[in-house]
């Protein structure tokens, strides 16, 4: 099973929306078969390998192991990844083009960035994949605490300053047999973590 994935065929990403279907990928994160899963999701078994088939044909489950009982054969399934990521090609026309409207400062802008990233990421596992090869990426995820609003601005300046300094070093524009890559820097507000407390 992988860590995550991305669906980006539109008929896949509505069978996966369906509030009933959810429930199931999400109890498939361990094998389980229509007898097992139709207790959890309270529904008869029949409804529920009704649905099992359609996650299956669009490869969100597959076949992990057939058991005899009697004269029937019990198919237990897995999700194929613990969780999914649905890309714009999805919505291929209305996904969001970032080079549309390119504004710094923008939150909609970094969102399209961001559905830009998910897209392209996805279609280069999809590659590397296909052709057993291992993807070539590198990610920072971190927080930082401003004290104030001009110290997050000056931050995003000097950030913006040795970004510039390290592409200008290291491009290659007319390299032989270079790999062009694309870098995408994000500053955002970290979300609140709920207490549990009211008011």
């Amino acid at each position: 099973m992988l860590e995550v994935t991305v669906i980006d065929d539109p008929a896949a990403a509505e069978v996966s929306l369906d509030p009933v279907r959810s429930k199931l990928l999400a109890a498939l994160a361990v094998p389980g078969s229509a007898t097992t899963l139709a207790a959890q999701v309270g529904l008869s078994r029949q409804k529920v390998n009704y649905h099992l088939r359609a996650l299956e044909r669009h490869g969100l489950i597959e076949l992990v192991e057939e058991r005899r009982k009697g004269n029937v054969t019990e198919r237990v399934m897995q999700a194929t990844a613990a969780s999914y990521v649905i890309s714009p090609t999805a919505l291929a026309d209305v996904a969001p083009d970032p080079g549309r409207a390119p504004d710094q400062l923008s939150a909609r802008w970094l969102l399209a960035l961001a559905a830009r990233l998910v897209r392209e990421v996805g279609d280069l596992i999809a590659g590397a994949t296909a052709a057993r090869q291992r993807l070539a990426t590198y990610a920072i995820d971190s927080e930082i605490r401003f004290a104030t609003a001009a110290d997050r601005a000056a931050f995003a300046e000097e950030l913006g300053t040795a970004v510039k300094a390290l592409v200008a070093k290291y491009h290659a524009e007319n390299a032989p047999g270079g790999r062009g890559h694309r870098l995408v820097v994000a500053l955002h507000p970290t979300l609140k973590k709920a207490t549990g407390k009211e008011g």
